[in-house]
């Protein structure tokens, strides 16, 4: 992993985050691997939820990534998408109005399973549900969220490992004893650019968040992984990780 040094998350300025760049580049065409991934989280969520469909959820450091919320739409009554970006927070503001035809595969593919297609109108639901909020990963309530999700965040936000380590047991911690959770990750992330603007990371892999997560989740957790194969996003990583998994009903530890 890298080494703590200068690269840590309150040297960067986020607020120079270029939103519709990072849109473009990452899901102005939907991939494989994210279509994968929406795909096993709707399974995961389904197979951990049933019937729910008034649930409090969170979305950690949404950006400009909606597929998260989509797969959390059936089974909440509200989801809040956290964000610090004031950038990213005006994109978001607008795009949960009306969202763009970018989400629309990712519906498709949540749709072919059961409960999502009780969702008639995604688009209204999500403008409904979904309440945009100015946060940060280090300052979540503790135990308020019943579902959630959090998606290229921890990893990525800074270049030091114990700022990764404090992020995800932030948002662990701000979830709800026994509810479920699905998180994405970078793998071996060097680092990436947006509009041509660096922006640091922290290089991980699966085993790494296995101790940072050991006794804070139920012994269920599961890891999903796409290699960049042929036609990587950028440069500078191997691959993405999904892990889903509950955060455990009885915390005996702080992962390490």
């Amino acid at each position: 992993m890298t080494p703590p040094g200068p690269g840590r998350n309150s040297n960067f300025d986020w607020n120079e985050f270029n939103p519709e760049s990072y849109l473009e580049h990452n899901y102005a065409e939907a991939r494989k691997d994210d279509i994968r991934f929406v795909s096993t989280i709707g399974d995961f969520f389904l197979g951990r939820l049933g019937g729910s469909d008034a649930l409090r959820g969170v979305d950690v450091g949404t950006g400009t990534n909606l597929y998260p919320a989509l797969a959390m739409l059936p089974f909440c009554r509200d989801i809040t998408l956290i964000e610090r970006s004031e950038a990213n927070l005006k994109w978001l503001e607008r795009e949960v109005l009306d969202y763009s035809r970018v989400w629309d595969p990712f519906w498709r593919e949540l749709a072919a399973k059961e409960r999502y297609p009780e969702v008639a109108d995604p688009a209204g639901a999500l403008r409904t549900k979904a309440v945009v909020e100015s946060g940060s990963i280090f300052t979540l309530p503790r135990n308020k969220w019943e579902i959630g999700t959090m998606f290229f965040v921890a990893e990525s936000i800074s270049a030091d490992v114990e700022e990764f380590r404090e992020g995800l047991r932030c948002f662990i911690g701000s979830l709800v004893p026994g509810a479920p959770f699905a998180a994405g990750f970078m793998e071996q992330s060097q680092g990436y650019k947006v509009d041509g603007r660096l922006f640091p990371a922290v290089s991980i892999t699966d085993e790494d968040i296995r101790k940072c997560l050991k006794g804070l989740v139920e012994d269920d957790l599961q890891f999903t992984f796409e290699s960049v194969g042929d036609h990587p996003l950028r440069h500078g990583y191997t691959g993405m990780i999904l892990a889903c998994g509950r955060k455990r009903r009885a915390e005996t530890g702080t992962g390490v």
